[in-house]
């Protein structure tokens, strides 16, 4: 049996803000850091041991943030662009590409990444209506398990 361990990074100052961070590469507050920290160490303390892991590649600067409620509206728009990134149809494919591939094997994977990434293996995982896909979001260094 495979499994996949998501992990939505820590607080950024944007999340403060409760500005959407999109592409843009916002660093974490000192809380942010802490929990990633505490996060850590709670998965070394359940003896999760990880045959990869992968993580955003956090070259964040072609997407400029967006406010919650047109941020709302704007998951309801899966083939519109958001500036020079990417349509949620794309962003989805990318993902679901990615979750193909690791899904093929019994290996267990750490994913560390966004809640708009978290929202796509959600999708992937479970059956979603638009509106359960557009309202679903993690905290902050929550860890989601999937298995397959």
């Amino acid at each position: 049996m495979g499994r996949l361990y998501f992990v939505r990074h820590g607080e950024t100052y944007w999340n403060v803000e409760n500005k959407i961070c999109g592409a843009t590469d916002i660093a974490l507050t000192e809380r942010g850091h802490n929990q990633a920290v505490e996060t850590g160490r709670l998965i070394i303390e359940q003896g999760l041991l990880f045959d990869e892991i992968l993580s955003s590649p956090l070259v964040r600067a072609f997407e400029t943030a967006r406010d919650g409620e047109d941020f709302q509206k704007a998951k309801q728009h899966f083939l519109d662009h958001y500036g020079n990134g990417e349509s949620m149809m794309k962003l989805g494919q990318r993902i679901y590409n990615l979750l193909d591939d690791i899904c093929r094997d019994d290996k267990t994977y750490l994913l560390v990444a966004h809640n708009g990434i978290a929202r796509v293996i959600q999708s992937y995982f479970y059956d979603m209506t638009n509106e359960e896909y557009a309202a679903f979001g993690v905290k902050n260094c929550a860890v989601l398990e999937y298995t397959w």
